[in-house]
């Protein structure tokens, strides 16, 4: 067997796999396939997920879920104000041997593990938020000025509340770039909230069972990677980024009056997997411009802000993502 019939081989099988991965995940998470699909496409991607949503839609459901379905060693933290560096990381203590001597013994903090959940990451101080920094991009964490590496795999799904600002701190631009996708969790429709009344309320619930492992993930990863892409979805990435940075030739005028600042090259990259892992979900060979299209919001929006003057007259970011994609799908299609 060639190389090309391996690779469409493990590609079929990988699908098969997700397929049942999303199965088991919405017996507990009932509903809203968008936001399982999305969460997915992070870990596929070995990225990491911004959950936007209201209390009480879910969220910590869903991670608990998929730490469950994708055989991840999980653990959360629930952000507050007074939350410190350490009790994320960890700490050195000081030990006394039977023998009198002492020595530091390290006590690692719950960062440690395959999938940390950050519950309410905007309510943690600013020097709090920066300690996931350096574990996001690289995967180690530096304590007591020794590296120590992470569970592998290892992602971070973090929570916010849109509404509630007060006592928040906003997550820095160099942070929120770090998370792969945002992903918005809206309130479910009629039929999905009668479905989750019946389901949650009743003597028992359905169990959500393991259907990856953390190795079989990993190797998941790296399949993603050697899948192919395009010439003309490569360059429709990139037309797509460029088109949002407002200091650049080529921006339209509407770009330049009501964008800040646009997306860097790791929203390329980003956007470069999030296609991949949408093929994959769909049971697809190779990504297409309609993929691009599809991803451009969560992977976008997260990167880029309005001027002072568009957010004064009400602009909206995600109109302007979503019209500017499907003007570049037109154009390509013809």
């Amino acid at each position: 067997m060639s190389d090309a019939e391996n690779m469409v081989a493990e590609i079929e099988a990988l699908g098969e796999k997700l397929g049942q991965a999303k199965a088991s995940i919405t017996r507990r998470f009932i509903g809203q396939p968008r936001v399982v699909e999305l969460t997915l496409t992070a870990l596929l991607c070995g990225g990491h997920g911004l959950l936007i949503g209201l209390p009480g839609l879910g969220k910590t459901r869903l991670v608990e879920t998929l730490s469950t379905v994708m055989g991840l060693d999980g653990n959360r933290v629930q952000f507050t104000p007074d939350l410190m560096p350490a009790d994320i990381l960890g700490s050195e203590v000081l030990d006394t041997a039977a023998d009198g001597s002492r020595v530091f013994r390290f006590l690692p903090g719950p960062i440690f593990c395959q999938l940390l959940m950050a519950d309410e990451i905007n309510r943690a101080s600013p020097r709090t938020q920066s300690a996931l920094l350096q574990a996001m991009q690289e995967k180690t964490v530096t304590v007591a000025g020794e590296d120590r590496p992470l569970g592998t795999p290892f992602h971070v799904l973090a929570t916010q509340n849109p509404i509630e600002q007060e006592g928040t701190y906003p997550l820095p631009e160099a942070q929120l770039d770090r998370f792969l996708v945002q992903i918005d969790v809206a309130y479910p429709d009629r039929e999905t909230e009668r479905d989750i009344l019946i389901a949650t309320t009743g003597e028992a619930e359905a169990q959500a069972v393991p259907v990856f492992s953390g190795g079989e993930l990993l190797a998941a990863q790296r399949l993603l990677r050697r899948m192919p892409v395009g010439d003309s979805v490569v360059e429709m990435i990139l037309d797509l980024v460029r088109a949002f940075r407002p200091d650049a030739p080529d921006a339209s005028q509407q770009v330049r009056d009501t964008v800040a600042w646009g997306p860097g090259p790791r929203a390329s990259q980003a956007l470069m997997l999030a296609v991949r892992a949408k093929a994959l979900l769909d049971g697809r060979l190779a990504p297409s411009a309609e993929d691009v299209v599809d991803m451009a919001r969560p992977v976008l929006t997260h990167r880029m802000a309005l001027n002072f003057a568009a957010r004064a007259r009400g602009d909206s970011l995600v109109n302007l993502i979503e019209t500017t994609a499907a003007g570049l799908s037109r154009r390509a299609a013809a």
